[in-house]
């Protein structure tokens, strides 16, 4: 039972001007106190709480938004395909559940419940494709994976009709590193510059550079190819090899490492930067000693989305870099194959053993990733205070040792005069 009550004003006193009679005197109002019925007492919403009721409406919407979706489907609606059945199921759902929640909440529950199913059911979705990505990549690819030549040897001695214990992808892995790490080597200098200029020294150039760079970051990947190939390639002679592609990655990392450099480097706290300049230090002694440390796990996350950018690029590198089935070391002289071009090749083969190598090349360019980003992510995560307490585990391990060996020598010579002369 809930009780209302309702206050009124004090009794306002009586005005008395000179020569007039009192007026405008208002009676005394009495505070009433009203019950409630449980019917129109108000509910309180509750939207993080669990309840039963919340799963049984997410059980049933979802049986029930299956069967109408299938109904649909094979009765009214010629729908075909797993995909458009999909979206037409979560449509039902979205709605039917709707329609349910609105029997027993308010509309502000309603709206909040529905988006946060809209949400969930879109990040699902995303997840289930790309593990659904992920899956049908490597069963594709296992009757090439386990064979070790597979990642040792090239294809100079193998053919389209050969089996899978012949030849394999250790020219595409190699060209794929070196291109990788050239593109690197000009991209993480280049970037970081830029995105401290952007930061310390503003300025309308500043502005002008910063909004090229936000333009570029959409350039398509065979624009910086042609663009390669026009200048590097046709006008100043450079033969197509592994440099050339190196150039044209680098032209599609720039813009990315700018940008992510740019955002976390304006993240950094200016009151760090002020107590430096206040200690004395230069501007440079502060970017390089202050807000570059500061930033480095954002630095190297920028690094990681340039690295992702470039090293799966097909576009440049097929105009810039030519295809060999041998081993090519040299990044300045020959063409040099890389993974995502290899698997560009082998897809097109209607061969089966060509199109599971293709597959094979695919999830070894998955793991190549991946393993990259692990090693990037340790390298960031290595704040001074993770630094210190490594080295303070080094410190005892090797105290620890020592103490060990002297304990040993020790007893080993109180035992040598009793042992046995040779």
């Amino acid at each position: 039972m809930t009780t209302s009550a309702t206050a009124a004003p004090a009794t306002a006193p009586s005005v008395t001007h000179t020569g007039s009679p009192a007026a405008n005197t208002t009676p005394p109002t009495q505070t009433r106190l009203r019950v409630l019925p449980d019917s129109e007492s108000p509910r309180e919403r509750v939207l993080s709480d669990k309840r039963v009721s919340d799963v049984l409406a997410l059980c049933g919407a979802g049986l029930a938004a299956l069967a109408l979706a299938a109904v649909i489907a094979t009765q009214l609606v010629p729908v075909r395909g797993i995909p458009a059945f999909t979206v037409l199921t979560i449509v039902l759902f979205t709605m039917i559940y709707a329609a349910i929640i609105s029997l027993t909440e308010n509309g502000p529950a309603v709206r909040d419940r529905v988006v946060t199913v809209i949400v969930h059911t879109l990040a699902f979705t995303v997840l289930l494709t790309l593990v659904f990505v992920v899956v049908f990549t490597v069963a594709r690819a296992l009757p090439a994976l386990p064979h070790l030549n597979f990642f040792t040897e090239d294809m100079a001695l193998a053919g389209p009709l050969d089996p899978l214990d012949t030849g394999g992808i250790a020219h595409a892995i190699v060209g794929t590193l070196i291109q990788i790490g050239i593109a690197l080597a000009i991209t993480i200098p280049l970037g970081i510059a830029t995105a401290v200029f952007l930061t310390e020294i503003p300025g309308p150039f500043a502005r002008f550079v910063r909004t090229v760079v936000e333009a570029m970051t959409a350039l398509p990947s065979i624009v910086a190819g042609l663009f390669i190939y026009a200048t590097a390639i046709y006008t100043f002679g450079l033969d197509k090899s592994g440099l050339a592609a190196a150039l044209a990655i680098s032209i599609m990392m720039l813009p990315i490492m700018i940008r992510s450099s740019d955002v976390v480097l304006r993240l950094v706290p200016h009151t760090l930067k002020e107590a430096s300049y206040g200690l004395g230090a230069t501007q440079w002694s502060t970017v390089w000693k202050v807000t570059l440390p500061t930033s480095r796990s954002g630095l190297t996350t920028a690094i990681i989305l340039a690295t992702a950018r470039g090293i799966g690029e097909t576009s440049p590198v097929l105009l810039t870099s030519g295809f060999t089935a041998a081993m090519n070391l040299n990044p300045t002289s020959g063409p040099m194959v890389s993974l995502p071009l290899a698997i560009f090749q082998f897809v097109k083969s209607p061969e089966p053993t060509m199109i599971a190598r293709g597959f094979g090349t695919a999830a070894t360019l998955m793991l190549l990733v991946v393993g990259l980003f692990v090693i990037a992510r340790l390298i960031g995560a290595d704040n001074p205070a993770k630094k210190a307490a490594r080295m303070e585990r080094h410190r005892r391990f090797r105290s620890a040792l020592i103490t060990a060996s002297r304990a040993t020598l020790q007893k080993t010579r109180r035992t040598r005069p009793d042992a046995p002369q040779e």
